[in-house]
């Protein structure tokens, strides 16, 4: 595949890109990101679902920029798709036919169950969650997938969606008109569908309420892509939205100008489909259509799966950051020794260790962007830069390992920001001391030349040589729990 792509995706009411460059086999990062609001479907529904002229002529001179942007950021791949509003429209040929003659370039209509597909595709890799159903909401369509342990069980395309709706019921005031119809469209869902009560959110719709709950309850990390609330948390703000009758009242709950048009009725479908399926957490996905596509390019030989304890956020920052992956794969495995042979004292969950495992294979970052001070660097990026994967507690905890892996132990002050998202003082100073202990034996940049050993309250870590610098570092390094740590010099 092409060392940079761009994948376009043009949807009833807003036309997406993104592009995205390889750093390895798998792994890849987002170095562009464009939207166009270009509405192509206006007024279509009212005119036997034909597009009209100044609508196609919109997105045509959106296409034209967006190939444009690629050809600049030396894009040698291009895959562009197009979902509800071009396979429900009798004269999309219309549009298909200029596109290609005159911007040479290829438009895939895709069905809505394909759509469905590829929004799971990037749900299923990209976030951390195993059992929840996909929802996008479009402009003419909503799509929905099953996912049981990461595996998609069912896909399908409903024809309710924001422009569709708006212009077949809301623009006569007809709720009751336009509740009954949804209903009656998701009665069509398999029956297993109830079974889950974990939704991911995919579109424009769930990132603005996403959005809006964050800025609402001064949520510590502003970051939409695996944003987790609480349904029931949420049902007045759902219902204010809904209420609203005129854009001042949206503007007063923090509603976006750009998102006045299509809020509420985004918010009324969203909420329809919620109270219908007893959902009771909704995960948001910063990814989507375009990110499965991408994917399925990708992992076209594996399924569409990642590997196994593979994660592309990982992956990609290894490989733009990290210049001695020998050096990387030591620390990895040596802070998995320590945390092992310190099991007795610690007595931490077993899952923490492999937060400890990424947290010293990702330290050098900071070393890349700035040497002084690189554990704040190290953190601060890592806190977006981890992107893919996790969740955001687990992101926010292996950069707080990172930061403060210092002489001195993280204090209830230190993390006082995030800590209704972070485990007990007490396990982050473990945690934080094992990624110190870690980075200091590697201070003389050495490899498997320790042996460790824990008996009776007392470490001891064994090796050829003095080691000067590192007795040094033991020496200064404070203790979660009082014990004996010993480097002796003898043979091992």
């Amino acid at each position: 595949m092409a060392k940079i792509t761009t994948i376009i995706d043009i949807g009833s009411n807003s036309m997406r890109m993104v592009v995205l460059k390889k750093t390895s086999r798998f792994g890849f990062h987002l170095i562009n990101e464009t939207k166009s609001k270009v509405k192509i479907s206006q007024n279509c529904y009212e005119n036997n679902g034909n597009l009209q002229n100044e609508p196609m002529q919109r997105a045509f001179n959106a296409l034209e920029s967006f190939l444009s942007i690629a050809k600049n950021l030396k894009s040698r791949k291009i895959l562009c798709v197009a979902t509800s509003a071009l396979r429900d429209a009798p004269n999309s040929k219309e549009f298909l036919t200029k596109v290609q003659k005159e911007l040479k370039l290829s438009i895939k209509v895709i069905d809505g169950e394909k759509e469905a597909y590829l929004g799971a595709v990037a749900a299923t890799n990209l976030l951390s969650n195993k059992d929840f159903i996909t929802v996008d909401i479009g402009g003419g369509s909503t799509e929905f997938t099953l996912v049981e342990d990461k595996n998609i069980k069912h896909t399908i395309s409903l024809k309710m969606g924001t422009v569709r709706l708006q212009e077949l019921y809301f623009v006569k005031n007809d709720f009751e008109g336009a509740e009954k119809y949804i209903l009656e469209q998701l009665t069509l869902l398999n029956p297993d569908f109830k079974n889950i009560k974990s939704v991911v959110g995919l579109g424009g719709t769930a990132r603005a309420l996403s959005k809006l709950i964050i800025d609402s309850t001064n949520y510590p990390l502003d970051v939409l892509h695996g944003f987790t609330y609480k349904v029931e948390d949420n049902k007045k703000l759902f219902k204010d939205i809904i209420n609203c009758d005129t854009n001042e009242q949206l503007k007063v709950l923090g509603v976006r100008k750009d998102r006045y048009d299509t809020i509420k009725i985004g918010t009324f479908i969203f909420n329809t489909i919620l109270e219908y399926l007893g959902i009771q957490t909704v995960v948001t996905s910063g990814v989507g259509v375009r990110e499965g596509l991408y994917l399925t390019d990708i992992l076209r030989t594996s399924n569409h799966k990642f590997p196994a304890n593979f994660n592309v956020s990982v992956r990609s920052l290894l490989d733009r950051f990290t210049t001695d992956y020998k050096q990387t794969a030591y620390l990895g495995n040596n802070i998995s020794k320590l945390f092992d042979i310190l099991q007795p004292l610690h007595k931490l969950d077993k899952k923490y260790k492999s937060y400890l495992v990424i947290s010293a294979k990702l330290q050098q970052i900071g070393v890349t962007l700035n040497f002084y001070k690189n554990s704040t660097h190290s953190a601060n990026f890592i806190l977006n830069g981890l992107h893919y994967g996790f969740t955001h507690q687990e992101r926010i905890l292996i950069a707080t390992i990172i930061k403060y892996s210092k002489n001195e132990l993280p204090k209830e002050n230190n993390i006082k920001n995030f800590k209704e998202l972070l485990p007990d003082i007490k396990i982050i100073q473990w945690l934080s001391y094992i990624h110190s202990l870690n980075k200091i034996l590697n201070s003389e940049f050495l490899r498997n030349n320790f042996k460790y050993q824990l008996e009776n309250n007392q470490f001891t870590i064994s090796s050829f040589k003095e080691h000067y610098i590192i007795q040094r570092g033991l020496k200064k390094l404070k203790k979660p729990f009082e014990f004996e740590l010993i480097l002796l010099k003898g043979a091992i």
